[in-house]
This record gives C-alpha cells, sequence and structure tokens, in this order.
C-alpha cells in the first residue's frame, strides 16, 4: 500500500529523514485520501497552464524506495515504498502435558473478548499442524466473560471448582481419549467402640431415611485428605471424641446418587482416646455411647442388609475375628509423592 509522506524533516519508513525545502512552504495532504491522487489536485484556480506544462519536469526519480517527488509550486510531495505491516496474531501461552496435549496459562489470557478469540483461534491452527491433541483451558472466575467465547469455539465442559471452570477441546478427527469429569463422591464411616461395648452413635438433622436414626459418624472426605485422616476428623466434629485409625474393614459402592454421580463410603474402625462427646449442632441432633444390642435391634438395622452386614463386620474385626485393610504410607515412582496403601498384614 502506498502512503503520501510530508517533506517535513520528519523521519520515513524506510529509515532516512526526509529532505526540508527551505524555500518552498510545505502542505498536508489529507490523511485519508491514498496517494496518488488526481492530476486535478495539482492544479491551481484561475490557472491557463496545460497540465503537461504544469507537471513537466516535475516527476523526478526518489532517492527514497522508488516512489516520486512531485515537486510543485508550494507542494513537494514525498511518496516511498511503504509496505503495510503484517498482522502476525498473538498465541496463548502454553504448556505442554504428558500425552501430546497443551494446558493453557490461565493467568495470561487477554483481557479482552477480540484479543482472545483472535489468539484463541491462532493458537488452535498451530497446534492442529503442530499434532497436539486435547487443549486444557482454565478459566479463572474474574475471566468468566471469556466461557461463552471459548465454547462457541468448540470448548467443551470438563469440571468447575470455586474460583474456576475448566474447559477441554478436542483436536483430532477421532474419538476424544480426554478423561471425564470426576464422577465420584467419597465418604468415610467411623466405627468405635469402647470397652464397655458401647457404640458411639449420632442422630442427623435431616430429612433423609435415616432421620430420627441413630447411626455411626460418617461424612466427606476434604480435598487431598487421607481417607483414615477424614474418618478420625469427622468423628471429632460431630462428637467431640478423639479417636485414631485402626483398619479399614469395608466400603461400599453405589451409583447414580447426589447430583448422578457415584458414591464410595469406606468405614473405618477407630479406637477412642476421650469419652466425653460434644455434637457439632449445625449438623448433628444428638450424640451418644448406646450399647450394641441395642443399636443393633434398631428397625432399620433389622430391614437393611447392607447396613447390617456392615455393623457385623465391624463387631468381627473389634472382636479380632476379621482383619482389615491397614494404611502403609509408600512412595511411589510414578509420582514421586508418599500415599496410602490400604491392604491387611500377611
Amino acid at each position: 500500500m502506498m502512503a503520501a509522506a510530508l517533506l517535513n524533516g520528519s523521519r520515513c519508513s524506510s529509515g532516512f529523514r526526509c529532505q526540508n525545502f527551505a524555500k518552498e512552504p510545505t502542505t498536508s495532504l489529507p490523511k485519508t485520501r491514498p496517494f496518488p491522487m488526481p492530476l486535478k489536485a495539482f492544479s491551481s484556480k484561475g490557472s491557463s497552464t496545460s497540465t503537461s506544462a504544469k507537471l513537466k519536469s516535475s516527476l523526478m526519480p526518489s532517492l527514497f524506495g522508488g516512489g516520486s517527488v512531485i515537486k510543485k509550486k508550494e507542494i513537494n510531495v514525498l511518496s516511498p515504498d511503504i509496505t503495510a505491516p503484517i498482522f502476525v496474531p498473538e498465541f496463548l501461552d502454553p504448556f505442554d502435558d504428558e500425552y501430546d496435549g497443551v494446558i493453557i496459562n490461565p493467568e495470561n489470557l487477554p483481557s479482552s473478548a477480540n484479543a482472545f478469540v483472535s489468539a484463541l483461534r491462532a493458537s488452535l491452527s498451530n497446534w492442529k499442524l503442530k499434532g497436539k491433541k486435547g487443549v486444557w483451558l482454565k478459566i479463572l472466575s474474574k475471566q468468566a466473560d471469556l466461557v461463552p467465547i471459548a465454547i462457541q469455539e468448540g470448548f467443551s465442559y470438563h469440571h468447575a471448582e470455586p474460583g474456576y471452570v475448566m474447559l477441554t477441546y478436542w483436536i483430532p478427527v477421532e474419538p476424544c481419549m480426554l478423561p471425564g469429569s470426576p464422577s465420584h463422591q467419597i465418604g468415610v464411616g467411623g466405627f468405635v467402640m469402647n470397652d464397655k461395648r458401647e457404640v458411639l452413635v449420632v442422630k442427623e438433622k435431616c430429612p433423609r431415611s435415616c432421620s430420627g436414626m441413630w447411626k455411626i459418624p460418617t461424612g466427606y472426605i476434604n480435598k487431598s485428605e487421607d481417607l483414615f485422616s477424614g474418618a478420625v476428623r469427622e468423628v471429632k466434629e460431630e462428637t467431640g471424641v478423639d479417636t485414631i485409625f485402626l483398619e479399614m474393614v469395608a466400603f461400599r459402592h453405589v451409583h447414580l446418587v447426589a447430583f448422578e454421580k457415584s458414591d464410595l463410603l469406606f468405614v473405618c474402625m477407630l479406637k477412642p482416646l476421650s469419652f466425653e462427646i460434644t455434637i457439632y449442632e449445625k449438623e448433628i441432633q444428638a450424640a451418644k455411647w448406646m450399647p450394641l444390642e441395642e443399636f443393633v435391634k434398631q428397625p432399620f438395622y433389622l430391614e437393611d442388609d447392607m447396613s447390617r452386614k456392615v455393623i457385623d463386620i465391624c463387631i468381627k474385626a473389634y472382636d479380632d475375628r476379621f482383619n482389615g485393610f491397614i494404611a502403609h504410607e509408600l512412595a511411589s515412582k510414578l509420582d514421586g509423592k508418599l500415599s496410602c496403601l490400604y491392604h491387611n498384614d500377611y
């Protein structure tokens, strides 16, 4: 694209300084009109001189890149060959994962919608050429306006946590091999029995089928919490009783429960270290030490095969007639971390 430049002493895009004609004043051409302009623009009003005469010797070879210097009364215009800048879209900031995919850095996402969609499209095209597969896009809460844009570009929801939503994109034209969103909730229950063969039980404040029933303390484990630690914590929170983990005796696996997720409940044997009860009033209606015979004779346990079997296993484990799983902390070369392996001693 050709653009007009004024000989006013300013630097041209070619890197040279344009000549300033001191004897002849300059005038600016409108910025909105590209050069060359119609020849009649250079004719003086009322002049009888012909156009060819006026322009005689006015076109001179330019020393600034092949343009022409139009030398005319009171007008000196330089038109160098200026190449229009090539627009190179910015790419998103990624790092590679272990499966030929990319994870986009959420901290460096463009703040404007136009910049984001431009960078996203350019990046996807680039990753496709490189043979990348899965793309993980984490959008923080403060960037929530970018979510519908990513969805329109073909991304899918994967999961959400407080503070962000995770989206995914599968590049190859083949079935998606990315893992699905978290599918399970994990809960723990603590069976605690003292030397008097009394079971620590609670009555929850809930409208469920267990309402009004005495049961062992249960709850969901926290993020990055071990199973045995979760069982000890739940008993402490609901009853105020301190315990230590002995063994895991059973677990139940059920599907399509809360939010259509699967559910795992791990039942742990715990030994009491204290006996005074202080309930968590927001969740627990009451708690007490209940004689074992009274506990197992509740109508619910007499009618529910699953619960009755769990209690039967716990009693056998307490009487050393059943060996459950003990937590063994071991290191793994897969991730270089210590983790718990649950198994019975042999």
